[in-house]
């Protein structure tokens, strides 16, 4: 039996990691501003900003003193607003930033302190497609997202063997802040442009971050797991934007 943290797990891709873990009998722990929907078995909500590395370090230290360990980090926690280049407004970018990517490095140093003193861990987080390519309207997430994967690397350079790190990078996935933003319009013109015609249910996503963390992806460290139906495999994103209003949102 692990011991889990995940972030942002009160809904979404966050939510169907949390309850992957929870199925394979792991003890799990959800840091998220937001209270869960629905109590789930196995699953325990600690009201946690991540952005607030105070309050990070202290919900890692809690569970930590619980349970005798930290076995797997999922830094899941993200926010998006849609607007362009010239309408950022400065509050919003950098609280975008705080989430997206400081929010990573908290939680993933505040793990990996507990981890590299046991022996063992894994640390996993959720970059994006968006991080690969320059999707309109998402320049500040873009930006974080490319930054996740980048810490990805490092942490893996820095703390093997002992602790592995890695990502995952969805696509289109039909999370509830995907349908915050998106018309049925917008999202039938975004699965027409992925090969696969759909968008990821967030179970999928869960499913490669429990792989991950798995004992089969042992020899996996500083990988960035691309999820995203073909969308970024050749073409297909090239001209978003300019056809259609139904520019690629938050992944």
């Amino acid at each position: 039996m692990r011991t889990v943290v995940v972030s942002g797990a009160s809904s979404g891709i966050g939510s169907a990691t949390a309850e992957r873990f929870a199925r394979a009998g792991d003890r799990v722990y959800n840091l998220d501003v937001n209270k869960p929907h629905a109590r789930s078995e196995g699953i325990t909500w600690l009201e946690t900003d991540v952005a607030d590395w105070a309050a990070v370090e202290q919900a890692i230290g809690r569970i930590h003193a619980e349970q005798g360990r930290i076995d797997v980090a999922v830094a899941n926690a993200g926010i998006s607003v849609r607007h362009g280049v010239l309408a950022i407004e400065e509050a919003e970018a950098r609280r975008i930033v705080d989430v997206n990517l400081l929010g990573v490095l908290g939680m993933w140093q505040a793990a990996a302190r507990r981890m590299v003193a046991q022996g063992s861990g894994v640390l996993l987080a959720t970059a994006s497609v968006n991080g690969h390519r320059g999707f309109p309207y998402y320049a500040d997430y873009n930006a974080t997202k490319a930054g996740v994967a980048a810490l990805c690397r490092t942490f893996a350079m820095e703390l093997s063997p002992a602790v592995r790190a890695a990502c995952v990078s969805p696509g289109a996935v039909l999370t509830p802040m995907q349908l915050a933003e998106y018309t049925p319009e917008m999202l039938d013109a975004v699965n027409a442009r992925i090969p696969a015609g759909r968008h990821a249910a967030p179970e999928e996503i869960a499913s490669a971050f429990f792989y991950l963390a798995s004992s089969e992806a042992q020899f996996m460290t500083g990988q960035e797991l691309v999820i995203d139906g073909g969308e970024i495999a050749g073409s297909t994103t090239s001209d978003f934007g300019t056809a259609v209003s139904a520019e690629s949102g938050p992944r």
